[in-house]
């Protein structure tokens, strides 16, 4: 993705890039049921690199699958490159953990620019104190081989009810996560800078006490007029 798309990106809300995807008919994008481990105060942002997990069979899933070094949990976070999200379909099902936080520290370490999974985190208060943001359902303990068998790495999966396409830009903020189709993620971006340019001008007026109405929405001309010169003076 451009650097000047994903800086942004880093600027906007969730909630503001839902508003600029509904616009193009694009309703279900916000990962569903997936919160922080612990807010961070700025973005997450990098496209996606998945990691797909299958309903788990005892005889596949004993402890010693770890020890093959291309089993596909160890092998994402050993290639998912710098500067993107991993995203992991759990199937919605956080009983048993996606990964814990010796995986997440190391994909931390590799330049990772955080991880969303639909499922848990074990050892989830440590990778709250971790620098990378991290989003899950719930905390939870069990290993994943309890439940969860990891299958493929790149490729299209669904994360708390999404389509998510590897290259899909992630974006997270403290409330919740978004997925942006990849071929429209510049003109989004630049959308959501302009409708949060206008959105802090109108929080300034309705807490002066001014109405929204004729404001939000900027059906008043006038509104248009005094948010020309607000960005004049604010230099947005």
């Amino acid at each position: 993705m451009k650097p000047e798309t994903r800086e942004k990106l880093r600027g906007v809300s969730v909630a503001t890039l839902c508003s600029a995807l509904y616009k193009r008919g694009l309703r279900n994008q916000t990962i569903q049921d997936v919160r922080p481990v612990r807010a961070k105060g700025r973005n997450m942002v990098g496209p996606a690199f998945t990691l797909r997990y299958m309903p788990a069979r005892e005889d596949r899933n004993p402890m010693s699958v770890f020890r093959d070094p291309k089993h596909p949990q160890r092998l994402a976070i050993e290639t998912c490159p710098e500067g993107h999200v991993l995203v992991m379909d759990s199937r919605k099902d956080p009983r048993a953990a996606s990964a814990g936080d010796i995986l997440i520290t190391r994909l931390m370490a590799r330049g990772g620019a955080g991880v969303v999974t639909d499922g848990g985190f074990r050892d989830s208060m440590v990778i709250g104190e971790l620098d990378i943001p991290a989003y899950h359902n719930r905390p939870s303990s069990p290993t994943n081989l309890t439940l969860h068998e990891a299958i493929d790495i790149n490729v299209p999966i669904g994360c708390g009810d999404v389509a998510v396409f590897p290259g899909d830009v992630v974006v997270g903020d403290d409330d919740s996560v978004i997925i942006i189709p990849a071929e429209i993620a510049d003109e989004i971006a630049n959308e959501a800078v302009e409708m949060t340019a206008y959105e802090d001008f109108v929080v300034e007026r309705v807490k002066a006490g001014h109405t929204i109405i004729g404001l939000y929405p900027a059906t008043d001309e006038a509104n248009l007029s005094l948010f020309a010169e607000w960005r004049a003076a604010n230099g947005r």
